[in-house]
């Protein structure tokens, strides 16, 4: 029989939730409107640079551009709004790269190379992806004045930049039919869930610990991601 206080936690779980899916909501609706004002922006600027050529050369030349010229302006125009309409606006990051990106900008990149992995991930554990990614937006600007060369970072790069991408690498290694076969008592899909739990976890203490300036907490906490899933531990 679930008692009052059942109750008011799972009604404040469920509060959780709801913030939490529409924070998320309304960050993938931000990202779309900025992409879509990006594109319209290159369209513009591409269609209002032929144009311009155009009207050059139709001063330059003797006879203008002609029927046929104004007809090759029309299909460029055409042909440069749809690649700029279609073609990705960034190439998306590679797990590799995120080594080398400055601790400013791992958050976003590591949240931008998560998402292109999403796809690929069961759907039990995207709920933890979006809260993965929901923090490390957060986390983004207040990386703007920690020191890369301080320990507290290197244990931010570590989590973020290593770990993390370990993490899901080595799942997407296992063939998808072992994905929910129990092996040492947890599926690779329960492990992966467990994975970006601790992270999820681990970051929002990251988070609190700048946000109190207790760096040399978050740089001496030694805590290790118990991330087991690696080629040695992977089903063959």
């Amino acid at each position: 029989m679930p008692t009052d206080v059942d109750r008011e936690l799972a009604r404040a779980e469920a509060l959780l939730d709801r913030t939490r899916d529409r924070h998320v909501s309304q960050r993938s609706r931000r990202t779309k409107e900025v992409e879509f004002a990006k594109r319209v922006g290159r369209i513009a600027a591409a269609d209002a640079l032929i144009l311009v050529g155009a009207i050059v050369l139709g001063f330059i030349l003797p006879n203008g551009i002609g029927l046929f010229g104004a007809l090759g302006v029309a299909l460029l125009l055409i042909l440069t709004t749809i690649f700029f309409a279609v073609f990705p606006l960034n190439v998306p990051p590679t797990a590799e790269a995120l080594a080398q990106v400055p601790l400013k900008a791992l958050p976003a990149t590591t949240e931008r190379w998560l998402e292109t992995q999403r796809p690929a991930l069961p759907a039990p554990v995207r709920t933890l992806v979006d809260s993965i990614g929901v923090k490390l937006e957060t986390l983004t600007p207040q990386l703007a004045t920690l020191d890369e060369g301080t320990p507290a970072a290197a244990e931010v790069r570590k989590l973020i930049g290593e770990q993390l991408p370990e993490l899901v690498k080595g799942y997407a290694r296992v063939p998808e039919p072992l994905r929910k076969v129990e092996r040492n008592g947890l599926s690779p899909d329960q492990q992966l869930a467990q994975g970006l739990q601790l992270i999820d976890d681990e970051i929002a203490e990251m988070t609190t610990q700048i946000a109190q300036g207790d760096l040399d907490a978050l740089a001496t906490r030694g805590r290790y991601l118990q991330i087991r899933y690696r080629d040695e531990d992977a089903p063959a």
